[in-house]
């Protein structure tokens, strides 16, 4: 038993003696922040079964274990297909999440309802989002688009994190690209920055490499075969990214296998850098 506890005192004594960085670098209060990072496009939370249920998307967001969630397709009091449900609200209600919520498309009331009909997309966050904005991007009389942009303090590290469902032609795409381009440079940030979307456009197009381009931004599915994210049965093609600043590492990339939606989810481990003095 004395030996026991003498072991014990040991090995207390030697991490007492450690730097406090050594004891803070796997939990993110070190220099490395690690974060758990998904793109969804959650078809109004409706699965290939035509069921509507939030509680299955926040399962699959649960089980990936993601902290930084963009969703897309994201409906608020919209109508009889989603329940009227205020559908950002409910899922960080059912993940014990913070939210942030973007409406592209802002509808007078239904009948016999009171709140007016929105459609766009969400940041759903295991941290807290310090502040949010909602910018309408160019979309030439088609259904508008925006970019959903929050700043998240993920353990004291302020990240920009930007969520997006780019339009369904190139012309659209390539100019909803450059002003998002514009809006990340302007932002005047020097912490790290995610885009999270639904780009509708494979990783070779020219929209796509106008964001990569433009040196803001890495895809964290670079070198990843086969990150196919659509059609879910049998998918063929890579329309959902993760993209992060350079500075940010990443790991463990997958795409995560479920019919919860009609698009597949994918996840990144990322890791971002903090600075010396914060």
């Amino acid at each position: 038993m004395k030996k026991h506890v003498f072991s014990l005192f040991t090995a207390m004594l030697l991490m007492s003696m450690l730097p406090l960085g050594a004891h803070a670098a796997d939990n993110g209060y070190g220099s490395r922040v690690p974060v758990t990072v998904m793109s969804y496009n959650i078809h109004h939370g409706v699965g290939l079964d035509n069921q509507l249920s939030l509680e299955r998307i926040a399962g699959v967001i649960r089980d990936a274990g993601a902290n930084i969630v963009g969703l897309q397709e994201v409906d608020r009091f919209y109508g009889e297909r989603s329940g009227f449900q205020d559908q950002a609200k409910e899922l960080a209600e059912l993940l014990g999440y913070h939210y942030a919520y973007g409406a592209n498309l802002d509808l007078a009331p239904a009948e016999g309802q009171t709140e007016n009909r929105q459609y766009g997309t969400a940041i759903v966050s295991k941290y807290p989002i310090l502040k949010s904005e909602n910018v309408w991007l160019s979309s030439f009389g088609k259904e508008q688009r925006g970019v959903l942009h929050a700043v998240i303090n993920v353990r004291g590290v302020h990240v920009d994190v930007y969520n997006t469902h780019l339009g369904l032609d190139v012309t659209s795409r390539l100019a909803q690209a450059q002003e998002i381009v514009d809006l990340a440079s302007a932002s005047g940030s020097e912490g790290p920055a995610l885009l999270l979307g639904d780009l509708n456009a494979e990783p070779a197009s020219e929209e796509v490499g106008l964001l990569l381009n433009s040196g803001l931004f890495v895809n964290s599915f670079e070198g990843v075969e086969d990150a196919y994210t659509f059609p879910v049965r049998n998918p063929s093609a890579t329309i959902d990214y993760i993209l992060t600043s350079p500075g940010v590492s990443h790991a463990n990339q997958r795409v995560i296998q479920t019919e919860a939606s009609d698009h597949l989810p994918i996840v990144t481990e990322v890791v971002f850098a903090r600075k010396a003095g914060r």
